[in-house]
Order: C-alpha cells, then sequence, then structure tokens
C-alpha cells in the first residue's frame, strides 16, 4: 500500500512537471509573437499620448532649445478663453449633425440598395466611392461646385430665383458647406455597412415577422432596427471619432474661417502648433481633445452598449 501511494505521488507529480511545461512554453509562444506589436503599439500609440501629455505642460514655440515647463497654466487659459470654448461649440455642432445626418441617410439608403432594383449594384458603387477618395481631392472638387460665378450650386439656385451664397467666405455659410460636403463623403461608408448588417440578418425571423402580418414599417422598426444595434454602435463610435479628427476638408476648403466659423478642434490644435507656433498650448488642446474622446468612447461601451442585441 505505501508502494501504491508513493508511485501515485510520482505519477502526479511528473503530470504536474509536464503541466507547467506546456504553460512556460504557450506564456513564450505567446510573448514571442505578442511582443513585437505591443512593442509598435507602446512606441507608436501610448508613447506620443504621454509626450504630449508633457508638452501641454509647457511653453513652446519651436525655436527655443528646450520646452519651459508652466504647470497648468495653458489649460486655464483654454478654459477661460471665448476663443476655445466658441471651437468647442463648433465641434459639437459638426460632430453631432455630420455623424447624426450620416446615420439617418446610410441606413435609408442601405435599405434602398437590399431591394435589389435594376442597376442597385451601380448606384451602390458610385455611392461608396467618396469614401475611398482623398479629402483634399473632394474639397477642391466642392469648392468649385460651391464657386458663386461659376458653381453647378449656382446653377440650382438661380432655377428658382435665387442668387448663390458666398459658401466658403460667408461664416453664415460656411460650416453648413463643410457639413455638407463631410456627409456626402462619409455617408457612403455607412450605407455599406448597414447594407452588410442587413444582408447577415436571419431570413428565417424576418420571414416569420412577415407570416405574422407585420408591414414594412413595422418590420424595420420592430425587427431590422434591433438586429441592427451591433452595427449601429460601431458606427457611431467610428465615426464619431472620424469627425472630431477631421481635417483636410476644412484645412483645403476654409482653413477654419472666415473669422474662426469652421474652427472645428482638430485645426484648432493644428493652428496652434504650425501657424502660431504655439506648441503647448496646442498640445493641451490636443489632450482636451483625447480625454474628451475618451470619455464618450466609455460612455458608450457604459450605457449605449446595453441596448444592443447581439
Amino acid at each position: 500500500m505505501p508502494d501504491l501511494v508513493v508511485s501515485q505521488g510520482r505519477s502526479h507529480q511528473r503530470v504536474s512537471t509536464a503541466y507547467r511545461r506546456r504553460y512556460r512554453r504557450g506564456v513564450a509562444l505567446f510573448a514571442l509573437f505578442a511582443f513585437p506589436n505591443l512593442a509598435l503599439i507602446a512606441v507608436f500609440a501610448y508613447w506620443p499620448v504621454l509626450e504630449n501629455v508633457y508638452l501641454s505642460l509647457t511653453s513652446w514655440d519651436f525655436i527655443s532649445p528646450a520646452p519651459l515647463f508652466i504647470g497648468l497654466e495653458n489649460y486655464i487659459q483654454m478654459f477661460t478663453s471665448g476663443t476655445f470654448l466658441g471651437v468647442l461649440r463648433i465641434t459639437l455642432i459638426w460632430v453631432v449633425v455630420v455623424v447624426g445626418v450620416c446615420l439617418v441617410l446610410g441606413i435609408a439608403l442601405a435599405s434602398l440598395f437590399s431591394m435589389k432594383l435594376p442597376g442597385t449594384t451601380v448606384v451602390t458603387g458610385i455611392v461608396f466611392t467618396p469614401h475611398v477618395i482623398a479629402g483634399a481631392a473632394i474639397a477642391a472638387v466642392w469648392l468649385f461646385i460651391f464657386d458663386q460665378n461659376y458653381g453647378l450650386a449656382r446653377v440650382v439656385f438661380n432655377a428658382v430665383g435665387l442668387s448663390s451664397p458666398a459658401w466658403t467666405t460667408d461664416a453664415s455659410w460656411a460650416l453648413p458647406a463643410l457639413i455638407i460636403v463631410s456627409i456626402w463623403k462619409g455617408v457612403g461608408f455607412v450605407s455599406i455597412v448597414y447594407l452588410a448588417g442587413m444582408q447577415g440578418m436571419p431570413s428565417d425571423v424576418l420571414e416569420a415577422a412577415r407570416l405574422d402580418g407585420a408591414n414594412r414599417w413595422q418590420l424595420f422598426r420592430r425587427i431590422i432596427l434591433p438586429l441592427l444595434s451591433p452595427t449601429t454602435f460601431f458606427l457611431v463610435i467610428t465615426q464619431t471619432i472620424s469627425a472630431f479628427q477631421a481635417f483636410d476638408i476644412i484645412a483645403v476648403m476654409t482653413g477654419g474661417g472666415p473669422a474662426s466659423a469652421t474652427t472645428t478642434l482638430s485645426w484648432f490644435i493644428y493652428d496652434q502648433a504650425f501657424n502660431r507656433s504655439n506648441v503647448g498650448y496646442s498640445a493641451a488642446a490636443g489632450t482636451v481633445m483625447f480625454v474628451i474622446l475618451m470619455c464618450i468612447t466609455v460612455l458608450q461601451f457604459r450605457f449605449v452598449e446595453r441596448r444592443v442585441h447581439y
């Protein structure tokens, strides 16, 4: 009996040793494949964020040998400045309108494309094309469309007896002009993602709803929309981040003007750093933008995801 106990103990020890070896090999293999990626993320993603936070606590003009540490003065100046608060207001309008309209138009177009009407494939490609074109090229085309004297928009206004407004030089029209262009560029991507979500829906659920007497609106509102909630959740996050980071269209069409009417947070960061050589102030604005995006993302995952039906 004692020999049996000893034998079982040795067998258990060998199994435990073999398990530990396999575990160490698994950890080593994971580290081998994961470490290069983690190192790249740390160097090119997290380190620039930390460096930007440090610069936000300094005053620097690209010329001085080293940044001068000034603590929270940049943040105090920002949040007591009417200019920066105005930039936040314009950014909020920009993000809410662009993201909201893109989602509504995107799901409407996706519903239309899912009907498989003649020519749908061609129209789908046409709608998606602006998404893959560089924003600077799109902005250059729309500058011609919005031209008061020669643009195509002038023809539409003249047809109803009105004169074309100064789209990019009038403070009242500049922001709407940029919003129109941004929506035109982004709605194709949103519609394609929604279309993919619709095509992946279980056909038996839709057919059962039709057999129960659901009309098209009831089918869309009570079946399709809830099933598309993961797609909507994904699009809200990605399109919000994209809208906050919008830069190329603004740079080409208005340059933040006229009179800061189109100065969003992304353009403000660029303008302070490279046009005004106020690097610390620009870094502080960049840190604020990072915090805003983090808070929006956390809130969306915390509250919005609860209403997502997977």
